[in-house]
């Protein structure tokens, strides 16, 4: 069973998902990949972990570092679970690059190497916005790179987190926007 609830953001709607195990989703109304992980039988209803999902969100909208995560529980490959779980890992206000997020999976994983491209591939389909923070993912050039909520909302996200986003560029064609 999936347990909806929408939750009103200065973005815009969320539209929050969980099953038992935890937040299985969380996405802007009209995001790319909206919804695309629901299944099954869902049902709108305040649960414990919609609940801790939406305390942690007032905090951070309110512009304080969130403390602990609500439980997790994002369908995906095993792949795009293991970036989603280092995504949770960018500390607040901090941001990362693919080619980081890259570096550190080989590492993780015991690999020479990895690409940055399947790794901005996971990031992408990350279903859980704003907790899970893909928004904190930028380019290796200082580019904004693509969200899948819209760039102006990760504009918005990087802002109230206290990052200068006058020192990031916007990209001007290609698949990033």
């Amino acid at each position: 069973m999936t347990y909806l609830q929408t939750y009103s953001s200065p973005l815009g709607e969320l539209l929050l998902a969980a099953d038992e195990t935890g937040l299985t989703g969380a996405w802007f109304e009209g995001q790319k990949y909206f919804a695309r992980t629901l299944t099954g039988e869902r049902i709108e209803r305040e649960t414990s972990v919609l609940a801790e999902a939406k305390r942690w969100l007032d905090r951070y909208f309110s512009g304080e570092a969130p403390d602990r995560l609500p439980p997790l529980h994002p369908q995906g490959s095993d792949f795009q679970k293991a970036v989603w779980e280092l995504l949770v890992r960018i500390p607040y206000g901090r941001t990362m690059t693919y080619g980081e997020l890259a570096a550190a999976l080989a590492v993780q994983q015991g690999r020479g190497r990895m690409s940055a491209q399947a790794v901005g591939g996971a990031v992408g389909h990350n279903p859980i916005s704003v907790i899970v923070p893909c928004h904190r993912v930028v380019g290796a050039s200082g580019s904004l790179t693509g969200y899948a909520g819209g760039l102006e909302k990760k504009r918005y996200l990087l802002s109230l987190e206290g990052i200068d986003v006058t020192t990031l560029s916007t990209p001007t064609r290609g698949t990033a926007l």
